[in-house]
């Protein structure tokens, strides 16, 4: 834990490269400072359960349980489950573990009993022992669908399903219009020190939580400094298809081309120093930027990555 960092701490979160950003904030700060507001468009049902990838990454990383390989699931995990469908004939294109399985059961039943998904959500951390607090961007169901030039997809089926092979021509999130947000985000927003986007893609994982009515509203009004990590360095994504839909969608695959998507909305911006050169160009946008090692490793280089990127939003706090 680093000394003088904020007691509230939003983040912006999606994927692993949110889930680990978030991991470091946790552990930088006071793990209860932490707020993290997720996406839930690339929710879905599968073998009658609900699943929510995006919010179980970001439980497991912060509940100390993720798998440190891939980054998802569960560390260990078998996949008996899986093989058995397989044996029924079924083809188990997404893979699940058997202590996955078991956090969909309880979530499902729970849905169906008519508690919401936030509600359902705190009750699964408050069992792992999670401080931080974890919010679905709604509690209402929003879908992303993939537009390409062969039809639209589904999300998973193009993310697991067809392993990002099509060219992306743009998005649209069933259900965004009546989608509100779930108890807490406006409240969490209006009331923060610090405002992270984490290093998650900005289409697909930070673009369907500004679109819920309200939050980039709320953003706009905010008090607290708003900073954006770089998911793509040097010209790559970090992890994910980031980098093929800013490419398929016009812009320009880099940390400038991120920064360009984020311009009027964020404060500050952090990129890895194998885009230095970029740094003219961004400020030339309105955000001040910070120039550090954004590719995270282990726990203690997120918490490093986490407590460099909180500082830089508040400069008046001592550097750890």
């Amino acid at each position: 834990m680093t000394s003088g960092l904020p007691s509230r701490i939003i983040a912006l979160a999606g994927g692993v490269g949110g889930a680990k950003l978030a991991q470091g904030i946790a552990l930088a700060a006071d793990p209860a400072a932490l707020t993290v507001i997720v996406n839930t468009a690339d929710d879905f049902d599968l073998y009658g359960l609900r699943i929510c990838p995006d919010l179980d990454t970001v439980m497991y990383t912060l509940g100390g349980i993720a798998d440190p390989v891939q980054g998802w699931g569960v560390a260990g995990d078998t996949t008996r489950t899986l093989e058995a469908l397989a044996a029924y004939g079924e083809d188990p294109w997404f893979k699940l573990g058997d202590r996955d399985f078991a956090t969909h059961i309880l979530r499902t039943e729970r849905l169906r009993a008519g508690r919401p998904l936030s509600d359902v959500m705190a009750a699964l951390c408050g069992s792992l022992g999670i401080a931080s607090r974890i919010l679905p961007m709604t509690d209402d169901p929003v879908a992303t669908i993939v537009r390409t030039p062969d039809g639209d997809l589904e999300f998973q089926e193009y993310f697991v399903g067809r392993r990002q092979q099509d060219e992306v021509t743009g998005f649209r999130f069933a259900g965004i219009r009546e989608a509100v947000p779930a108890p807490g985000v406006l409240d969490s927003i209006s009331d923060a020190e610090v405002i992270v986007l984490c290093p998650s893609n900005p289409f697909v994982s930070v673009g369907p939580i500004l679109d819920v009515a309200g939050i980039r509203e709320a953003l706009g009004r905010a008090v607290a400094p708003i900073v954006a990590v770089s998911p793509i360095v040097g010209g790559t994504a970090i992890k994910g298809p980031a980098g093929k839909m800013l490419a398929s969608l016009g812009h320009e695959v880099s940390a400038l081309g991120v920064a360009r998507l984020y311009a009027g909305l964020v404060d500050g911006f952090v990129i890895d120093r194998q885009d230095a050169d970029l740094v003219p160009a961004i400020e030339s946008l309105g955000m001040r930027t910070l120039v550090t090692e954004a590719i995270m490793g282990g726990p203690e280089d997120r918490a490093r990555l986490a407590a460099e990127t909180v500082s830089f939003a508040l400069p008046t706090i001592a550097a750890p």
